[in-house]
C-alpha cells in the first residue's frame, strides 16, 4: 500500500541514472547440464520421491486431480502454451486449495502467481514451473536447497520461506510466503534512483550473513542479483529527492522519491543452487554479476557470490548496474577499467574459450573490440573510489575499502562473507548505535 506521507530525509547526494543498457534474455543463464538431474551426487527420480520431505495438503498426481475436478473445482484442462508455460485465468482454483488472484512475474523458469491460501488463510507466492524436463529437474533441485536451508534456518530471517510443494498437471509448483518488491523492481519504479547509504548497509549486512548461511551449509547461489533479493515489506514512504527540488515543484511528482520503510530482505531463487565440488567450469551468474574467474573458465566457488555481492552493493548505491555489458571482453575491459588490470597469472590460465581475449599477456583492447560503441562504454566508467564517491557522503572511504576486498579479481584473495561482514563498514555503525 502506498503511503503518502511525506518526510524529511538527510541524504542530499543522491542520484537518479537511468539503466542506460538494458538487459537482454540471452544473459541469463540457462541451467547446466551438468547439473540437471543430479544434487548431492543423486540421481533425481519423479517427484514423488520427494514425499517424505514435504506432505502436500492436496493431491498431487495429475490423475487424482482429474478424477475429482468437480469436487475440487479444478479448473478444465488446457494446453500449455508453446514454451510449456501452463494456461491459467484469474480467480480460477490452482488445485481445491489456492484461488489465483493475480500474476506477480514471468522468467525462464516459468511464472510466478498470487494466490489465496484457504487451508492457511493467507496469501502466498506460487512458482508454477514450465513443464519441461529440465525446469522439471531444475525445479525439485531448487526444493531440496529449501528444505535444507529451512532446516537449518529456523527463524526464517535470511531465505524465503517455502511453504509448500505439489505437481499440477506436468508442472512443479512451489509455494512460498508472500513478499515485496525486488530491489530491482523497487529501483526500476524509483526510476533507478539510489538507496540511502545507510540503507544499503542494512541489506548489505543481510546479504552477507544470508550467504555466509549458505556457504557455511557448503551451498553456493551462484545467481546473486538485485531481481533475485526480494524486500520483505511492500510499504514505503515518499520524500523528497533533494538533486532535483530546486529545478521541480512539489506538486511535481519527480520531486519525490521512495524510500523502503523496512530494510528487511530475504534472498530467493535457489534452482542455480549447487554444493561444492571441484572443478566447476559452466557458466554461472547473470551477465552483470558474474565474476572474472568465471567468464575466464580458470573454475569457481564460493567467492563467485561474494563478487556479486560487490556489484550488488555498487548499483544499491548508484542506481544502475556496474558492469552493463552484454560481451566477455567488453566485460573484462570495464572491470579493468573500473578495479585496475587484470592479473597476468590469471590471464594466462584462461580456458580455450576465454584464450582470444588476451594477447601478448594482456586484455586484448581495444584492438580486439566489437565496435566504437563498446570502446566508448568502457571509457565513460570512472574508477570505483570516484564513482562511490559521486553518490556517498558519508562512510564512502569505509564502503570504497570494503568493496575494493568484495570485487578483488583473485576468487583467493577476496573476502569471504564472513569476513566481510567484519568489516568497519558495518562495525563501525554498530559501534555508533
Amino acid at each position: 500500500m502506498e503511503t503518502e506521507r511525506v518526510t524529511e530525509f538527510p541524504f542530499a547526494h543522491l542520484d537518479r541514472r537511468p539503466r542506460k543498457r538494458a538487459r537482454l534474455g540471452w544473459d541469463v543463464p540457462q541451467a547446466p547440464k551438468a547439473q540437471v538431474g543430479i544434487f548431492c551426487g543423486q540421481e533425481l527420480g519423479n517427484v514423488t520421491s520427494f514425499a517424505s520431505f514435504v506432505a502436500p495438503a492436496e493431491p498431487t498426481t495429475i490423475s487424482l486431480f482429474d478424477k475429482e475436478v468437480a469436487r475440487n473445482g479444478s479448473p478444465p484442462w488446457r494446453e500449455d502454451d508453446k514454451d510449456g508455460h501452463y494456461m491459467f485465468s484469474l480467480g480460477e482454483n490452482l488445485t481445491s486449495r489456492y484461488k489465483i488472484q493475480s500474476k506477480m512475474g514471468e522468467g525462464t523458469f516459468g511464472q510466478v502467481l498470487e494466490c489465496w491460501d484457504r487451508e492457511r488463510k493467507e496469501m502466498v507466492a506460487i512458482k508454477i514451473v514450465r513443464g519441461i524436463k529440465k525446469y522439471r529437474e531444475a525445479a525439485m533441485i531448487e526444493i531440496e536447497v529449501l528444505q535444507q536451508l529451512g532446516k537449518h534456518d529456523k527463524g526464517g530471517n535470511r531465505c524465503v520461506q517455502l511453504r509448500n510443494w505439489f505437481d499440477y498437471r506436468n508442472h512443479i509448483c512451489i509455494v512460498f510466503e508472500k513478499l515485496g518488491p525486488s530491489l530491482y523492481d523497487f529501483l526500476k519504479k524509483n526510476n533507478y534512483r539510489s538507496f540511502p547509504i545507510d540503507l544499503v548497509r542494512e541489506i548489505g549486512r543481510q546479504l552477507l550473513e544470508c550467504v555466509a548461511f549458505m556457504h557455511d551449509l557448503r551451498l553456493i547461489h551462484t545467481d546473486l542479483k538485485p531481481e533475485n533479493i526480494l524486500l520483505v515489506s511492500q510499504d514505503y514512504i515518499k520524500v523528497p529527492d533533494y538533486n532535483k527540488s530546486s529545478s521541480r515543484s512539489p506538486k511535481d511528482s519527480s520531486y519525490f522519491k521512495r524510500i523502503p520503510k523496512s530494510s528487511a530482505i530475504k534472498v530467493i531463487d535457489f534452482g542455480s543452487t549447487t554444493y561444492e565440488r571441484q572443478d566447476q567450469t559452466y557458466i554461472v551468474s547473470t551477465r552483470h554479476y558474474r565474476a572474472p574467474e568465471v567468464i575466464l573458465g580458470l573454475g569457481w566457488t564460493y567467492p563467485c557470490d561474494v563478487w556479486s555481492i560487490g556489484c550488488i552493493l555498487v548499483e544499491l548505491c548508484t542506481g544502475e548496474a556496474l558492469f552493463q555489458t552484454h560481451e566477455n571482453l567488453e566485460h573484462l575491459a570495464m572491470m579493468e577499467r573500473v578495479l585496475g588490470p587484470l592479473p597476468q597469472h590469471m590471464l594466462k590460465r584462461a580456458d580455450r574459450h576465454a584464450e582470444k581475449y588476451v594477447r601478448r599477456g594482456r586484455l586484448d583492447w581495444p584492438e580486439g573490440a566489437a565496435s566504437r560503441e563498446s570502446i566508448r562504454a568502457v571509457q565513460k566508467l570512472p574508477r570505483l573510489q570516484n564513482l562511490i564517491m559521486q553518490h556517498v557522503d558519508h562512510s564512502a572511504g569505509d564502503l570504497i575499502h570494503l568493496l575494493q576486498g568484495l570485487l578483488r579479481y583473485d576468487p583467493s584473495d577476496r573476502l569471504s562473507a564472513r569476513e566481510a561482514l567484519r568489516h568497519s563498514f558495518f562495525t563501525k555503525d554498530s559501534l555508533r548505535r
